[in-house]
């Protein structure tokens, strides 16, 4: 008779192959073989192993490491300490636009009453401008920089003078760009990630919402009306809570144990699983 320990160990690889299918679907189309991925995951195992299952707060060893993670203690040796994957280039630009959006989109001043972006004078000695809305983000940008960005990848227009900036209605987050993609994909689904291992591993109550409602046996027509209903309610969502988030940040400015981040994201699938036969 298998033991619990070893249908629970069948089930974990199982929702692995599950989770891990798309990634791999992903880092084959991009040219990224499995001799590379194995060499990822070596080195995630040792270094999750020694970050998060310490005894008392004591220095993990080589041996415990390998006992841990399969991991040869030779390897595990020389892999301990090493950081071979940072930040990409590209994220600190793409968080850096997508904040000065995010506060556009939140802030009263910059906001009309329905909450709708209002247009923004290039510079003004008073009141809200592009210029110090990009400056309230960063000072180590200019903002003509972000201006020019923004403009190439038709986010804002300028009007004719160009001395007002008007936010297009649909530049919420965009993420129409190839490194932004790569970005969001990274940050967001690592986070949902994060969030679930969290819940199941959680004794008791989940510490994370994290919820999905399905539904199969549905025609085209029905998908897409579900899916634009879906897209209605998740942007409202997201527009609520990043009003609420800019304003609880202004007001946590300066406050100890100011430090902790959120995410909070929504996603739509959909896909046709007609049985072969019907081809």
């Amino acid at each position: 008779m298998a033991s619990k320990e070893g249908d629970e160990g069948g089930a974990w690889v199982g929702a692995a192959r599950r989770i891990l299918r798309p990634l791999v679907k992903a880092l084959i189309a991009r040219g990224i073989t499995a001799p590379s991925l194995y060499a990822i995951l070596k080195s995630l195992y040792v270094e999750v192993a020694e970050r998060d299952f310490r005894l008392d707060d004591e220095p993990v060893t080589d041996s415990r490491i390998s006992v841990l993670t399969g991991v040869h203690r030779k390897d595990v040796r020389q892999l301990r300490g090493r950081n071979d994957v940072g930040e990409p280039g590209p994220g600190r630009r793409i968080t850096l636009i997508a904040t000065v959006i995010g506060r556009w989109l939140a802030d009263p001043e910059t906001t009309d009453a329905e909450g709708r972006p209002l247009p923004l004078p290039r510079q003004a000695e008073k009141g809200p401008s592009f210029d110090r809305l990009v400056a309230s983000v960063s000072r180590d940008v200019r903002p003509r920089t972000i201006l020019d960005e923004l403009l190439r990848r038709r986010l804002v227009s300028l009007d004719e003078g160009e001395q007002r900036v008007s936010l297009q209605a649909e530049a919420f987050l965009d993420q129409d760009a190839g490194d932004d993609r790569l970005h969001f994909f990274t940050e967001n689904l690592g986070d949902h990630v994060a969030a679930a291992t969290e819940n199941v591993l959680a004794e008791g109550k989940p510490p994370f919402f994290e919820r999905a409602v399905f539904y199969n046996n549905l025609s085209g027509e029905s998908l897409d009306e579900i899916e634009a209903k879906a897209r209605t309610l998740g942007t409202e969502a997201l527009s609520d809570l990043n009003r609420l988030g800019y304003s609880q940040q202004s007001q946590d400015a300066g406050k100890k144990g100011a430090h902790q981040r959120f995410r909070f994201g929504i996603y739509f699938y959909r896909v046709d699983e007609r049985p072969p036969e019907e081809d």
